[in-house]
Formats: C-alpha cells, structure tokens, sequence
C-alpha cells in the first residue's frame, strides 16, 4: 500500500485522505442505513393502535403502539398516553412537535458528514491534480526541455488521478446522504400522519 502510495509522487498523501474518507462514508452509509430502515415501518400497527383508542381501550392502544420501533410509534405512544392523562390543546402539540423534532434530528444525524464529504472530496482530489502539476512542469523546467515526453505524461497521468480518485469518493456519499435524508423525511412524514389521525380521533371522540 504505501509503495503504491509513493508511485503516485506527490499525489500519495491525497490519495491516503480520500482512501480513508471513503473508509469513513462507506462504514457511514451502512451505519445510517441500519438505524433508518425501521422509520417507515409500523403504519398498520399505528393504525390499529389508534382504532383502539377510538374504540376506548387506551391500555391496548398504548401498549401497541410502544411496541413498534420506528420514531412514530414512540411519539404516538407518548401522545395517547398523555391524552389519557388529561394533556390537550396547545401545550401538548408544543410537546409532540418538541419530540419529533427530537427524532427528526436523530434520524439526520451525522448525515451532514456525508453531505460534507460529498462537497470536499472532488476539492481535495483537484488539490492533488495542481500539485502533481507543478511538480510535472518543475521537472520540465529543470531539464531545459529535454525532458522525456513519456516522462512527462507519466507525471500528468499521476496527477490527474487524484481528481478521479475524489470525485470516486464524493459520487457514493454524495449519493448515500440525499437517499439517507430523503428516508429521514419519510420518517418525519410517518410522525406527523400518526399524530394527525390520533387528534383527528381524540376531537371526534373526546374521552
């Protein structure tokens, strides 16, 4: 690996970052994914769970709802709990958007990082090519002109391919962060459809 690196002349140190922020976005990706692949799960069990509190049955309409693992079954479950207990209006609206933020903010979590290396890594990669340039035409500049053509295009080849090896890194995480956020969004959209058809039952059928 670092015989490879040295090959490359000056472009071995970029090549040695974009490899390990591509090491970081990959492990990233797959990290995120896992936690959001349940945040769009549940809608039947919410469902139900609000025909339940519809229907009277608080204690089952709660303790289904706890039951699921996406972000919208906790706040709903907090919100049928906290209108059994009394919680209306205003305040308890105030509650319920405190905590979806809350989730909303742990399903976006650490995907800036993404978003980030998306936007520097081309960066970093274009930095490697200027470099590996200057060395290219200071070489040429040293021999008067007598340089090798092969010699020269083998410098420029070097050069260039840390832009390629940049844009390699910022495509998949560039990728992964709109795919990761737009399922955050679904989420969201889950929280506030299950909050939504429980208000709507609660004002037809107060308790």
């Amino acid at each position: 690996m670092f015989g490879l690196l040295e090959s490359i002349g000056t472009g071995g140190p970029i090549i040695a970052v974009l490899i390990v922020l591509s090491v970081f976005s990959l492990t990233l990706i797959a990290v995120k994914t896992l936690q959001l692949w349940p945040v769009t799960s549940g809608a039947d069990l919410r469902t139900s769970a609000v025909e339940k509190f519809a229907a009277g049955d608080v204690a089952a309409a709660t303790s289904q709802a706890s039951g699921g693992k996406a972000p919208a079954d906790r706040v709903l479950s907090y919100a049928i709990q906290a209108l059994k207990d009394g919680y209306s209006g205003p305040p308890l609206m105030t509650e319920l958007t405190r905590r979806g933020n809350e989730e909303f903010a742990q399903m976006n979590k650490q995907i800036q990082f993404l978003e980030l290396i998306a936007m520097i890594s081309p960066l970093i990669g274009l930095l490697g090519t200027v470099l590996g340039m200057i060395q290219s035409f200071q070489e040429l500049e040293l021999a008067q002109g007598a340089a090798n053509a092969s010699v020269l295009a083998g410098g420029i080849w070097q050069a260039l391919l840390t832009t390629a090896a940049g844009l390699l890194v910022a495509i998949p995480a560039a990728v992964g962060a709109s795919l990761l956020s737009s399922r955050a969004e679904r989420g969201a959209q889950c929280i506030e459809g299950a909050i939504a058809q429980l208000m709507l039952v609660h004002e037809h059928n107060p308790k």
